[in-house]
């Protein structure tokens, strides 16, 4: 099936040949002749299926068809819970819509009063798409100027990490500035009963689309570390100075993990940066250029990129925590050999994340293959998922052999970073 064969017309067709899509992926195939034929829908797709066209070429074709039912207002608004993904949105969205009228706007917060009066700007003179951060809209909202009484479109983008990230009153709060008569579009990587719920109150007899992706892709090499939390940092820095990767993002758990680990990195001597939610947008934006540009090798990150952030060229993806969802350990390494490119992803396996790493494994459905930690850096606990609460207690206890004083990452531990109870960075 080709992309003409799915009802878009042909001004759209121009810009999709113009950015070298080809064939609709199967999210499109199914997404895109639904949302024409002017049905909700609730769909089940991960980043890196596509989704994003799924729902931006139906509403930048309608709008392009029709004129609005209200001169002036915005007639497509996309909801996402970060502005990385709000911004990356927003150039994709104007990159499709190249040889259309269509003009967008992306709303997000962590700018100044300048740019909060620029988007005041842009709303009030009329701009048919919007892609906003749930909090920095309802500020523009609650003042009462952005014109949507002629809402076409609603899309909640990435709607299982808005509520995990707590949006969900503000998302129901932007609702209700919003016209009932409306198509409403939902995508989420999974489909847990809150998301269903959602659905239900704001989706009106939806189609529903599932595509089942659940695994990295064929082009990932693979590879884990199974070993006691104060050899991660060591290991760490065995594999950032024998790894050729000129391209490299760690993923920590929390901020302040992201924060000492960045630290400790520099310490040694390692060109790294951190990307987390304290930095203000200019920081991040000035980060994010010189990873791009391949003038930063390293970025410490949380899970603030590792969904809906396009950079195609990641080496190396090193998981220095074992992520609690299973979905984000496909997302996280998903950052990698992405567009048919080769690409490697570490996991550092603590013997406090072994039941975590073995729920990872029965969902991608194979066993990642695990590599030896280097002898001089002493024993490592057996890899045994199902037995992590005994293990856990052992070493709590002592019992095991090669047990280290101040074990796990607290202030004191030679082996790696301070790990602190301030977020400070």
């Amino acid at each position: 099936m080709a992309f003409k064969d799915l009802g878009i017309g042909d001004e759209l067709l121009e810009g999709i040949t113009a950015m070298g899509f080809k064939d609709p992926t199967p999210i499109q195939e199914q997404a895109i002749p639904a949302a024409l034929d002017h049905r909700d829908l609730i769909a089940c797709a991960q980043t890196g299926t596509g989704k994003t066209a799924a729902f931006l070429l139906p509403i930048i074709d309608v709008i392009t068809s029709y004129k609005p039912v209200v001169e002036g207002s915005v007639r497509g608004l996309i909801i996402v819970p970060t502005r990385e993904l709000a911004l990356q949105i927003d150039q994709q969205l104007q990159a499709i819509a190249y040889y259309t009228p269509i003009g967008s706007l992306a709303v997000y917060g962590g700018s100044d009063a300048s740019s909060f009066d620029q988007q005041k700007s842009a709303l009030t003179s009329g701009v048919e798409v919007i892609v906003a951060t749930p909090g920095k809209l309802l500020s523009h909202l609650n003042l009462g100027y952005v014109p949507l009484k002629g809402l076409e479109f609603l899309v909640l983008d990435e709607a299982d990490r808005m509520l995990d990230m707590g949006f969900i009153e503000d998302i129901h709060r932007i609702i209700g500035f919003l016209p009932k008569e409306r198509q409403t579009l939902m995508f989420s990587a999974t489909m847990a009963p809150e998301i269903r719920t959602l659905a239900k109150e704001v989706l009106r007899d939806p189609v529903e689309i599932t595509i089942a992706l659940s695994k990295p892709a064929e082009g990932v090499d693979q590879r884990a570390y199974v070993l006691y939390e104060p050899q991660k940092a060591p290991v760490l820095e065995h594999i950032l100075r024998t790894d050729e990767a000129s391209c490299i993002v760690i993923f920590a758990g929390r901020k302040v993990e992201v924060k000492n680990l960045t630290r400790h990195l520099k310490k040694k001597g390692f060109p790294a940066e951190a990307m987390h939610s304290d930095l203000d947008q200019q920081e991040r934006e000035d980060t994010m250029l010189a990873f791009r540009n391949r003038k930063l090798r390293i970025l410490v990150a949380t899970n603030v990129i590792s969904r809906g952030i396009d950079i195609d060229d990641i080496d190396l993806v090193i998981n220095y925590d074992v992520p609690r969802d299973p979905e984000d350990y496909v997302h996280r390494v998903g950052r990698t050999a992405r567009a048919a490119r080769k690409g490697a992803a570490i996991t550092f396996v603590s013997d406090k994340e072994m039941r975590e790493f073995g729920r990872i494994e029965r969902l991608i459905g194979y066993s990642v293959p695990k590599h030896e930690v280097p002898a001089e850096l002493g024993p490592v606990p057996g890899y045994r998922p199902e037995e992590k609460d005994r293990s856990r207690k052992r070493h709590s206890s002592g019992a095991h052999k090669g047990n280290r004083k101040g074990g796990g990452r607290p202030g004191g531990n030679r082996n790696g970073p301070a790990r602190g109870k301030s977020s400070r960075g």
